[in-house]
């Protein structure tokens, strides 16, 4: 299998573009509460077009339902969010040097950030398979940073990163403070007065006594005069800080689109399995449906309004759960009771675990699905002031 995507097995499962708008009935079932509170946190990846693109084969809802169940091994999770953590820093590099105004020091945080890049890549590639994935998505994920780990491009962009940061790393200099005056000029292994200092004082050391010192911040971005510090070691080593212009211009679009898109998709399943912890108290459970397009029998046993759960669970208050089953030619399901009895989170319910589990994800409850095709609209028929549709 050649690997397109962890959230869409094929490309025409996907969304068409970045700006689905949301479903109409998303209100209706509360769902648009229920993805508003799963992506709070995640603003930074743009989940909510993937909420909103319902999946309607059967090959497409199991890819990710087999996602899901590999992220619920620890060692999986673990080193996907590993992953995670290691990208999200490569970013806050790369924010940080926008952010900076000397282009010295702009150029150093680039290269730090591809530095963080290649380390995490060349780590997950190494502890992915060691955590033994089993979904056909995971595993051809897999198998693609392999390849890419192991190219030439990847290698040589690793190499000379490591190299660049050594020799910068490696350079010595002295400054020299006279009034005004600042000089910078070369290191010729000058004395370190500082340990002196302190070898000196350590005989009047009687003790442990109160620490006095104050800790200074030091502060990402550099004052006018720390600038031309900078700017004068340039020019003492002109070389080393040419080469760090040079692979900068060089690598500007080093980000692989395929490991950006999957650092992106992944944050998909972490968001919704972050939400739905809160709610996996005693008594509460969810389950991956066995959903069928041929097969028109639904059970759906022990479901609850995942809004409301989520909220009642949070205050250690009791949920209600609800079964349903519908079998043979059986089609319609009428409710019926007093106000304030239940039925709209019922019908809520039945929507929502419909398009939860649509969508690749885990429904409340234990519950055998029918894949409803969009343009099929099941009714519950309830009295006109409480009626609700149901896709």
């Amino acid at each position: 299998m050649v690997f397109h995507s962890i959230l869409f097995k094929k490309p025409e499962d996907g969304p068409k573009r970045d700006d689905v708008p949301e479903p109409g009935f998303f209100g209706d079932l509360n769902l648009d509460q229920i993805i508003s509170a799963i992506t709070i946190g995640w603003s930074d990846y743009n989940l909510k077009p993937f909420f909103y693109t319902e999946l309607s084969r059967e090959e497409a809802i199991t890819y990710r339902h087999e996602v899901m169940q590999d992220l619920d091994d620890t060692g999986v999770f673990d080193s996907i969010s590993v992953f995670s953590h290691g990208m999200r820093k490569m970013r806050e590099h790369l924010a940080q040097a926008e952010k900076l105004r000397y282009r010295l020091q702009k150029e150093w945080w680039f290269l730090e950030a591809i530095v963080v890049y290649c380390e995490t890549l060349a780590a997950f590639a190494r502890d992915l398979p060691l955590a033994a994935p089993k979904s056909k998505g995971l595993r051809a994920f897999h198998r693609y940073l392999t390849g890419y780990v192991a190219s030439e491009h990847f290698q040589s962009l690793t190499h000379d990163a490591d190299h660049l940061r050594r020799r910068l790393s490696a350079i010595r200099y002295c400054v020299l403070i006279k009034g005004n005056a600042v000089t910078v000029r070369n290191y010729d292994a000058e004395i370190d007065y500082s340990a002196n200092v302190l070898r000196i004082f350590e005989k009047f050391k009687q003790g442990a006594v109160k620490d006095h010192r104050v800790e200074l911040r030091d502060w990402l971005d550099m004052n006018h005069v720390e600038a031309h510090v900078l700017d004068f070691v340039a020019q003492l080593y002109p070389q080393k800080f040419m080469a760090l212009a040079t692979y900068r211009a060089n690598n500007a679009s080093y980000l692989d689109v395929t490991i950006q898109t999957f650092d992106r998709e992944v944050q998909f399943y972490f968001a919704y399995r972050s939400y739905i912890n809160i709610c996996k108290g005693p008594g509460l459970c969810f389950c991956y449906p066995r959903m069928s397009s041929s097969n028109k029998a639904v059970r759906c046993d022990e479901t609850f309004d995942l809004t409301l759960a989520h909220k009642l669970t949070s205050e250690n208050a009791c949920v209600v759960k609800n079964d349903s089953h519908l079998n043979g030619e059986e089609r319609l399901i009428v409710v019926s009771g007093p106000n304030n009895g239940g039925k709209m989170t019922f019908a809520r319910t039945f929507g929502q675990l419909h398009y939860l589990a649509k969508i690749g994800y885990k429904p409340s409850g234990r519950a055998p699905l029918t894949i409803f095709q969009q343009d099929v609209q099941p009714k519950l028929t309830l009295p006109p002031e409480t009626s609700a549709s149901v896709p």
